[in-house]
């Protein structure tokens, strides 16, 4: 039997049931949950730059957002609360849509 210990979408032990195989799971403390969303949030991010075409990308980018909504109530925030930051964060400092490439800064 293998061994996965990773966090998964929360419909894979019915889909797994469904398919006949046994498993095991657990739920995960608060603290360990954050763990294993940084860690599937890192597997998600090499996984969209390992794609080749949009609709793989879009989705990789569907689990990277999907484990951004799992992470904020952990953080006692809303999306709405993450959204009021990337706008201020974008009025402030702009957006990364220009593909502006800093090279070097000459701090003489």
């Amino acid at each position: 039997m293998p061994v996965y210990n990773k966090l998964v979408r929360d419909l894979i032990p019915q889909i797994i049931e469904k398919s006949g195989s046994k498993f095991t799971t657990r739920i995960l403390h608060s603290s360990e949950h954050l763990i294993e969303i940084k860690k599937k949030l890192e597997e998600e991010v090499h996984e969209y730059q390992e794609t080749t075409n949009s609709q793989e990308a879009l989705e990789e980018l569907a689990d990277i957002l999907e484990l951004i909504h799992a992470a904020l109530p952990i953080h006692e925030a809303t999306f709405e609360d993450l959204e009021k930051i990337r706008v201020a964060k974008k009025e402030k400092r702009g957006g990364f849509e220009q593909g502006i490439y800093l090279v070097e800064v000459d701090d003489e």
